[in-house]
């Protein structure tokens, strides 16, 4: 699809067959982005106390600080123990409870806690695209044979849980569970682990008493068609679930369309789900509360990969003092663990962008070469191409008539249709010609045909149209998002409500997410040794800037453009060409620390977010500065100079020339620019200095630094803004 809006043809099921035309979005499609009524307007009185790296090394022992600290404030253990919500023991320190206002003030004022913070609301972010990233089981040279298909990692997901009988989720061909896997499977609702819980599953958790205790009430689980137990009854979990790590199931399609072998990036890894999110008013609604100690279980149980395809539903990011994710995702990545995010569905306006921390991959989603051709007739012969899923009868010619309805017409409405009920995208400017035939035509007629799947060229790669864009707004120069996966009708694992819809087609950096989180499983798989960075890195340098065909890659919105770093991040993630990367930008803790400093944090706070005391130098330092395999500079004046630190995992001897592509007005030195590494020198640092020639501000301009040694290129992106401060005399 390549134009910049969508329409949307909808037949009217009423017996008098008259077709309605109505207009809508490109996001006509998707069933991820309903808006939802969530409680973060109300009087929110859970309330998370994080004190940051834990005292003691003994779980129960710490419960019993938090208690006693509880305990301290409400006035008795009886009332400590009915406030509890969690005890947070195992990656980090810090409980959940129900407070009122002046109580979790009281607390915040005690010396051993770094944060409290109010219980925020989350929601989820919701086989060809394997193939299309060249990741065929067919090839024996790819990374996923080389990986073992990811054999012994463990990839944790949070989300809306999982429906274990699904037939990817069977454990024929493992072997025994890793030895070092500390989790369990618990019991519930319609969940029984004697037979839910395999060689595949070998891990399920549920957690709502963040969002019980927020309503006060017990949940209502048949109300809300929903089960208190690890199983999934929207979907959600099941479909991500599917994607990062689903076994081999052959001969699978949605009622005949795109008909192929589903799998997951990483077959042969293993699987946990720790359920957090809940069906309440349409929507996967997860809390702050019940996110945090689902990562706090995860790193006690021993996940390699932690996959969230969930983002906080609110109109701006929280910083990542004041954010569940970001503050569970510190934790886990202090511990080895690689935590990848959605980037969310608010595109494609600028600064949506959500999971922002530089310790997360952050994931925007893309199409794939995959399109389902649905032909429509008009009464006058005229025929032309959309986009649909219908897979009903032949309608023959119909009334067609085009309804006024204002409404309709919002970039933001989104409308799903009835299973074998024709609606057919198109273009506006197709649109726009079937409008001009009904209002010229006394008797308006149409035909549409059934879809049917067409497979590589023409079908171009777009960043989706619904995939949240950069700049970051909380720290523009830390460039998101990092990178983006398929994301758009990609065919996977659902809760069968239908008992003959077993797989369904699904869209939102949801999908996106655990495309990455099962490629980094194989890179897990193939370099244990690796760091969460330097993962993150052979991801980023790596990427496609065009599609694996070589053509260019636009994004979707108002109007169509080139794809920038702002859409994709270093592009769109290339697996193969990131298990061999040559070089990587590496980081750890103390590099965080230096990105909270940048950011203004005090020592207090980041002592308590770290393992042991923390002081920023007296002179800030500058977050340009910071280890990413990027650069932005989103306020260059004159001039700027920054460093960067790259390890070479390639050849011991190797000497790599920096190739440089400035954006547009702007001058890039880099010194030295060439790299010579051997068996003595394995990082070198660089500076870069960034000059520009603009005389009046601008806007972002891109460009890139990439080093090579003739086998490996290793590709940093580069946004730059020219900022010129004027003068008022």
């Amino acid at each position: 699809m390549h134009t910049r809006t969508m329409n949307s043809v909808r037949c009217s099921k009423s017996s008098n067959k008259t077709l309605s035309l109505v207009f809508l979005c490109l996001l006509s499609f998707l069933n991820e982005q309903h808006t939802v009524l969530t409680l973060a307007e109300a009087n929110s009185n859970v309330y998370i106390v994080y004190m940051g790296t834990r005292q003691h090394d003994d779980p129960e022992l710490l419960a019993e600080t938090h208690h006693t600290m509880l305990t301290r404030v409400l006035g008795s253990i009886e009332a400590s123990a009915e406030a509890m919500v969690y005890s947070y023991k195992h990656g980090f320190s810090g409980f959940a409870a129900k407070l009122t206002k002046a109580q979790a003030q009281a607390i915040s004022e005690l010396p051993t806690v770094l944060q409290v913070i109010p219980n925020r609301f989350h929601k989820s972010q919701t086989t060809r695209s394997w193939d299309y990233l060249q990741l065929s089981s067919y090839s024996t040279t790819n990374v996923l044979h080389k990986s073992k298909m990811g054999n012994g990692v463990i990839i944790g997901l949070i989300d809306t849980g999982i429906w274990p009988e699904s037939q990817v989720f069977r454990d024929e061909g493992l072997g025994p569970i890793p030895s070092r896997w500390r989790g369990i499977c618990e019991s519930g609702e319609l969940f029984n682990t004697r037979k839910t819980c395999n060689r595949k599953l070998i891990g399920a958790r549920y957690f709502i008493k963040g969002l019980q205790a927020e309503y006060g009430q017990p949940y209502n689980s048949t109300e809300y068609q929903e089960c208190l137990s690890p199983r999934d009854r929207s979907g959600h979990g099941t479909s991500t679930s599917s994607i990062a790590c689903g076994s081999f199931v052959a001969n699978v399609s949605y009622n005949g369309l795109g008909v192929g072998t589903v799998r997951g990036g990483a077959p042969l890894a293993r699987l946990a789900m720790y359920k957090v999110c809940w069906n309440l008013y349409g929507g996967g609604v997860c809390t702050g509360a019940d996110i945090l100690k689902a990562f706090d279980e995860a790193i006690h149980d021993g996940v390699d990969v932690l996959s969230l395809s969930i983002a906080p539903d609110l109109p701006f990011p929280d910083v990542e003092i004041h954010n569940g994710i970001s503050i569970g995702a510190f934790h886990a990545v202090a511990k080895g663990i690689t935590v990848v995010c959605a980037a969310g569905n608010a595109g494609p306006s600028a600064q949506t962008i959500q999971n922002t921390s530089p310790w997360i991959i952050t994931v925007a989603a893309s199409t794939i070469d995959r399109s389902f051709p649905t032909p429509i007739t008009l009464g006058n012969n005229w025929t032309t191409m959309g986009q649909a899923m219908f897979t009903g009868k032949d309608t023959g010619f119909i009334n067609l008539v085009y309804p006024e309805v204002p409404e309709l017409l919002s970039p933001r409405y989104l409308h799903s249709c009835d299973d074998n009920f024709p609606c057919v995208q198109v273009s506006y400017e197709i649109g726009t010609q079937i409008l001009y035939y009904i209002r010229s035509t006394r008797n308006p007629l149409v035909r549409i045909r059934p879809s049917k799947t067409h497979l590589g060229r023409p079908v171009s790669t777009n960043v989706a149209y619904f995939s949240s864009r950069g700049p970051s707004s909380i720290s523009p120069a830390i460039l998101k998002p990092d990178v983006a996966a398929p994301g758009v009708h990609i065919l996977a694992a659902v809760s069968p409500h239908n008992p003959e819809i077993a797989y369904n087609f699904q869209s939102g950096t949801s999908m996106a997410t655990p495309h990455v989180s099962g490629i980094v499983a194989l890179l897990k798989s193939l370099h244990p040794d690796w760091s969460p960075a330097a993962i993150k890195s052979a991801l980023v340098t790596t990427a496609w800037t065009t599609d694996p065909s070589g053509e260019p890659v636009f994004a979707e919105g108002e109007p169509m453009k080139l794809a920038d770093p702002f859409d994709y991040g270093g592009g769109i993630v290339n697996s193969n060409r990131a298990a061999d990367p040559g070089l990587v930008y590496d980081m750890g803790t103390a590099d965080y620390i230096q990105y909270l400093c940048a950011m203004g944090n005090n020592n207090s706070a980041i002592s308590q977010l770290t393992e042991h005391p923390t002081f920023c130098p007296i002179k800030q330092p500058s977050i340009l500065d910071v280890n990413l395999p990027s650069i932005t500079i989103p306020t260059l004046g004159n001039s700027t100079t920054l460093t960067r630190t790259v390890t070479n995992v390639g050849a011991v001897n190797s000497r790599y020339v920096a190739i440089i592509e400035p954006p547009r007005g702007i001058t890039i030195a880099v010194k030295p620019h060439i790299l010579i590494f051997n068996s003595m020198i394995k990082t070198i640092s660089f500076t870069v200095r960034a000059s520009s020639t603009q005389k009046v501000s601008t806007g972002y301009t891109f460009g890139s630094l990439t080093w090579t040694d003739g086998v490996h290129t290793v590709r940093s992106p580069i946004s730059v803004r020219t900022e010129i401060v004027e003068s008022y005399d």
